[in-house]
């Protein structure tokens, strides 16, 4: 094929050296099509490259926040992995102080039932680097609904052992667990030989002999059902603690309560004396559960 030919002359300043070009034609139009195909690219590129790089900043804003909520879910998941190892802890003293209060069971079943702590793995801060933010936050709240269950649960726990405790206090408090007074046991509980008839008696208190006027103070909280003379027992003061617990006092020398009256443990209630049927100053000191005259020393405790 036999190609038809444009002459191209280049002209420089000097016009001495002419330089001249044969071009087929076809290969001219090709570059006149070509032109503008390529002109449209490269505006296109062009184009492209300044919405990209308008987009820069926004991209960079974006990764900043991006990066932030990382680091503020980090310290989120270290916050809720730090709660549960003090609710681990706190679980651990409920433990132990069921079993000073025998509470302990080792059914695990009852009104005081354990209380576990969230999934450990979850709750590991490392592992909240490597997920992603969705993956991160559904985790979290994972282990704040777990978490929220053992407080509830600890809740009820510690209300419970709370109502517990207040029942054991009102108890202790009802319990005569000291000495009425300061001196020594010149008589026991049980059965002994009458210093008056010198017959075998059954002895329903402690005799405890001191000097005249000694303090007497209660030795549980309670009320004082009865004070005045009492036959042998002369002046006498009988106390209701509650619980079905009573005690008595003989042979005062001065009642310093009055019938009615509140009385806490350590309350002076009367002095020692020797009123009544009494071979010297001493009292007589009885404690009744529900009726029936108990050994004063299985209560005191010191």
């Amino acid at each position: 094929m036999k190609f038809k030919y444009i002459t191209i002359l280049l002209l420089p300043n000097d016009s001495t050296n002419v330089k001249q070009f044969r071009i087929p034609r076809f290969f001219l139009y090709m570059f006149l099509f070509f032109i503008p195909l390529i002109a449209a690219y490269v505006f296109w590129v062009i184009g492209d490259y300044k919405d990209v790089k308008a987009k820069v900043p926004e991209i960079a804003s974006l990764q900043k926040q991006n990066e932030q909520q990382k680091v503020q879910l980090t310290y989120l998941g270290q916050r809720i992995e730090r709660i549960n190892q003090k609710m681990s802890e706190l679980n651990e003293f409920d433990r132990k102080l069921k079993i000073m209060t025998n509470l302990e069971e080792g059914s695990g079943q009852g009104p005081f039932i354990g209380v576990g702590g969230s999934e450990p793995m979850m709750l590991a801060s490392n592992s909240y680097v490597n997920e992603p933010v969705k993956e991160m936050v559904l985790s979290m709240h994972q282990s704040l609904d777990v978490l929220n269950e053992d407080i509830i649960t600890g809740d009820q726990v510690k209300h419970k052992l709370f109502q517990y405790l207040e029942d054991q206090k009102v108890l202790l408090s009802s319990t005569p667990s000291i000495w009425p007074t300061k001196g020594w046991l010149s008589s026991r509980f049980g059965y002994r030989i009458s210093p008056f008839t010198q017959r075998k008696e059954m002895h329903k208190g402690l005799d405890i002999s001191t000097r005249l006027n000694t303090p007497i103070v209660a030795p549980a909280d309670g009320i004082i059902i009865k004070n005045g003379w009492n036959g042998s027992f002369g002046k006498m003061i009988s106390i209701r603690h509650g619980n079905g617990y009573i005690t008595k006092y003989a042979h005062l020398n001065k009642i310093l309560v009055k019938k009615g009256q509140a009385v806490k443990r350590g309350d002076k209630l009367g002095l020692v004396g020797q009123t009544g049927r009494s071979t010297g100053p001493h009292l007589h000191y009885e404690v009744h559960l529900k009726g029936v005259p108990v050994n004063p020393l299985r209560y005191i405790v010191g």
